[in-house]
């Protein structure tokens, strides 16, 4: 074996040469098709709408990166293997998926209002995923690099297949990435909020609108946050498995050479 990698984390390799495959295909005529209908609808809405959801996205993005509301209370786990953290993960994905459910369906029953006002509770759900699944891998969120991480990793999770490839090898190279990053006041500086949140909320339309049909709000709405939760939780997990290889090759590689 090339690496001092157990049985477990070379079985986790190969699934995540499946996962990226998968997650880097060309898009479908379906995805096509659904993109273009999006951009027409997005022509359509006023500009004040747009403005409205661009700067929703931003509060709750930018609150969750430079202050402490979105923090896990524990520590970063130490010590332990990938197949433990990854158990670990597991069941956090599970029960943030029941959360995001149960607030769809009641977002779901309660209208159009209520259905809208569901928009900015879910990202905040979605970003402390992300946060408590960097601890269970390891990393501190109190350092701002991992926060900028997460951010890449949520984008990566709700971007159109054209984005993702250039998302997927800025993860992938994350170490280098972090090593030249400006400070965090001056990075968030140059994140395009527009585009962030109009490439968000064309990979969830089609689900969170049909939340707002009167009789079948409830069951949709449950059936969009969890499937959402669902898809946001197999890309952070996936993205913390890598970079967890990748620094254990890596520094049995250090090893090697001293």
């Amino acid at each position: 074996m090339e690496t001092n990698w157990s049985i477990y984390e070379h079985q986790t390799a190969r699934m995540l040469k499946i996962w990226e495959k998968k997650l880097l295909k060309p898009p479908g005529f379906l995805e096509k098709t659904s993109k273009a209908v999006s951009v027409r609808i997005n022509q359509v809405i006023p500009e004040k709408v747009h403005q409205t959801i661009t700067a929703t996205v931003k509060g709750i993005v930018k609150t969750s990166l430079f202050s402490i509301d979105y923090m896990p209370k524990n520590p970063p786990l130490v010590g332990i293997s990938l197949a433990m953290r990854d158990h670990k993960a597991e069941e956090l994905i599970s029960l943030y998926k029941k959360l995001a459910a149960a607030e769809g369906a009641g977002a779901g029953a309660g209208g159009i209002l209520l259905g809208l006002a569901d928009f900015p509770i879910l990202i905040g759900i979605k970003m402390k995923l992300l946060f408590e699944l960097a601890h269970i891998y390891g990393y501190s969120t109190q350092d701002y690099r991992e926060r900028l991480y997460i951010l890449h990793v949520f984008q990566l999770a709700f971007s159109s297949q054209t984005k993702k490839q250039a998302l997927f090898q800025t993860i992938v190279q994350w170490p280098e990435t972090a090593r030249s990053l400006p400070p965090a006041e001056s990075y968030v500086k140059h994140i395009n909020w527009q585009q962030l949140q109009q490439e968000y909320r064309d990979t969830i339309d089609f689900r969170k609108m049909l939340q707002l049909v009167p009789g079948i709000g409830a069951v949709v709405g449950a059936w969009a946050n969890y499937g959402l939760l669902d898809e946001l939780g197999r890309v952070g997990m996936n993205c913390y498995r890598l970079r967890s290889l990748q620094e254990t090759r890596s520094n049995h590689n250090n090893e090697t050479l001293e």
